[in-house]
């Protein structure tokens, strides 16, 4: 492989994410639970966050307007003001959450500086992952942070525009197939998965991937016996 960048995904790759808005998730259904049963809640509240994307994007903040909508909708507009603001909270509760980064990144990122120039592209709100970046202590590993609306062919192409590199010099590493993997394939670049135990149902694909620029380890740390 001619690689001379590697792009790192944030949320579940670097740190964790996912098992914070489970959480959520399951207070949500809790609060609502008098007005439709916990299967119903969980399906509306996807639908309405699927159905919201193009309107406000991934984080935590679409989120939070996609439970206020839900919560609306299940009540037929009947909760009141209390139950909004407990609603708000939990959106905050996750906002403040700690940063826990997964096991092996440091030690995979200080082994990879200097060796390559290594990036973040991820999707999301930007306050967001900007202060997760921070929070975390891992920018100084980074040459450049990239915050996509979308993780798709145009974007990365886009970023790859932007690092002056062709499409096979880039590494995309992350563990979401559909965001991290598939778009990267697509236009040429290299990319290896590493699965997290929690996946977003809208992050999730049925079709294998079969390609040589394409790898899948267990851990982060295993991606440099592959370097």
């Amino acid at each position: 492989m001619n690689i001379k960048v590697i792009a790192f995904d944030a949320d579940d790759t670097l740190w964790v994410n996912e098992p914070y808005f489970r959480q959520t998730e399951e207070a949500f259904c809790s609060l609502l639970g008098e007005y439709a049963s916990l299967h119903e809640l969980e399906r509306e509240l996807l639908k309405m966050e699927i159905q919201n994307l193009a309107l406000y994007g991934y984080g935590v903040k679409g989120f939070v307007l996609s439970m206020v909508e839900t919560a609306l909708l299940v009540s037929n507009n009947t909760i009141n003001a209390n139950m909004i603001e407990q609603i708000l909270d939990l959106g905050k509760q996750m906002l403040n959450q700690p940063i826990e980064l997964l096991d092996g990144v440091e030690e995979v990122l200080e082994t990879l500086k200097g060796k390559y120039r290594l990036v973040v592209a991820t999707k999301g709100d930007l306050l967001d992952q900007e202060r997760k970046l921070k929070k975390s202590n891992l920018t100084g590993y980074f040459h450049h942070v990239e915050v996509m609306s979308e993780k798709d062919d145009a974007n990365y192409l886009k970023l790859i525009k932007h690092l002056d590199i062709q499409p096979d010099e880039l590494l995309m590493i992350g563990n979401s197939l559909k965001s991290d993997i598939v778009p990267v394939l697509n236009i040429g670049g290299n990319a290896i998965h590493v699965p997290y135990h929690i996946t977003w149902a809208h992050e999730q694909i049925e079709d294998a991937v079969d390609n040589e620029r394409f790898k899948s380890v267990e851990r982060i740390r295993d991606i440099l016996e592959l370097l």
